[in-house]
């Protein structure tokens, strides 16, 4: 997951290699690159040409990615253009699961709200 611009020099040569050796690998690798620097730069208006040039590739695992991606497309694409996370909601939600969990069968609904109220 290294950027390659940051690869030492004898890791840089392998990895040319192995993507010289293998056009599948190779167009994988650059569409997954492509993908993260739009995330890396919130640029999600570039979304849909990133879902053509893949499509026009033979890569059946990253078409399946990208027809799942067109059923929420503006989903996608908003996530991949406002800095907005909710992983601070996802965590707590996490948490309730997981004390829910733990006290599965033995308490009731008063019991589970105090312990999540409490254990912040």
């Amino acid at each position: 997951m290294t950027n390659p611009g940051h690869l030492a020099e004898t890791d840089a040569a392998e990895l040319k290699e192995i993507r010289a050796a293998c056009p599948h690998l190779d167009a994988t690798a650059r569409h997954v690159r492509d993908f993260a620097d739009m995330m890396r730069d919130l640029r999600g208006e570039e979304l849909p040409a990133w879902m053509d040039r893949v499509l026009a590739d033979d890569l059946p695992a990253l078409h399946s990615l990208v027809n799942g991606m067109r059923r929420v497309l503006d989903a996608v694409t908003a996530g991949l253009s406002t800095h907005w996370s909710s992983g601070q909601v996802e965590g707590q939600v996490t948490r309730a699961k997981l004390l829910k969990r733990v006290g599965f069968g033995r308490a009731n609904l008063d019991l589970l709200r105090r312990r999540i109220l409490h254990s912040q």
